[in-house]
């Protein structure tokens, strides 16, 4: 990642949080410690953020706690192809007449795409999947209410009173930020309690994320393996993770970029 690149995560990163920690900034970067701490120590002198011990902060305190995790900007940029290549096939698993729910997500944006000729009532907590698809498609679409957190472009309330309780759906859509024995992970609480509510109102959850997922780690656990039913990822799936969905029966679909065939094509 460019310094330029690093540099807007982490002045955007200190907007949403009151102090940022160093191996947060090593988390959403994936650079080294000391790139980071380089990093911080030439914005504090560029009086763009305050250094402090451990991390850094805004000079202007935020008005209002963020969510942990990338940008959604920064996400968008990872793996495009691949994701293309899943949202389209998790769409094949979809029927016109259905009810489902998408979660806000950059892999799950993808779907809009291919969505686009369907014709499904479809309940989303993504301000960019609710306005693509009302531009178009003739889909049905219901948003849930609560803040919009722009850096992750995701709708979410703490109450109970909000309208999730009252959609239900074939199946839920999402992604993740890590995938392992223990479950589906996230990194923040706020997303945990939100996408928990979201997959109670769903028959079938069904999982979309690219093959990198599989070695990320969260403290935080959304479910275990047991309650999704699928998983789409990318041809870059390693065995054991295949081996590890198998044995926990989790249906899995491998979708293969324009990319990878070519490639594949080439060495054939």
């Amino acid at each position: 990642m460019h310094e330029k690149e690093r540099h807007r995560i982490i002045l955007s990163a200190v907007q949403e949080k009151p102090v940022v920690t160093v191996a947060e900034l090593v988390a959403l970067t994936d650079s080294s410690e000391a790139t980071i701490r380089r990093d911080i120590a030439a914005l504090h002198l560029q009086k763009r953020l305050r250094r402090v011990r451990g991390g850094a902060e805004a000079l202007t305190p935020p008005q209002f706690m963020g969510i942990a995790g990338r940008p959604y900007s920064v996400n968008e940029t990872l793996h495009q192809a691949e994701k293309r290549a899943i949202a389209k096939e998790a769409v094949e698993l979809c029927r016109d007449g259905e009810s489902i729910i998408i979660n806000g997500g950059t892999t799950t944006f993808q779907m809009v795409h291919f969505l686009a000729n369907r014709r499904m009532t479809i309940f989303t907590n993504s301000f960019p999947i609710a306005d693509h698809l009302l531009r178009h498609s003739k889909n049905t679409v219901m948003v849930s209410g609560g803040v919009i957190y722009r850096e992750q472009n995701v709708i979410l309330s703490p109450f109970e009173n909000d309208v999730t309780r009252n959609f239900y759906a074939k199946r839920m859509f999402m992604g993740a930020q890590g995938l392992g024995p223990q479950g589906l992970m996230e990194g923040d609480p706020l997303l945990i309690q939100a996408e928990q509510k979201l997959i109670d109102q769903a028959d079938e959850l069904v999982v979309l994320i690219d093959s990198s997922k599989f070695r990320q780690r969260s403290s935080l656990i959304l479910c275990g393996l047991s309650r999704i039913a699928t998983v789409v990822t990318d041809a870059r799936l390693e065995d054991r993770d295949a081996k590890m969905l198998e044995a926990a029966g989790v249906k899995l679909v491998v979708a293969t970029s324009a990319a990878t065939q070519d490639q594949k094509a080439r060495h054939g």
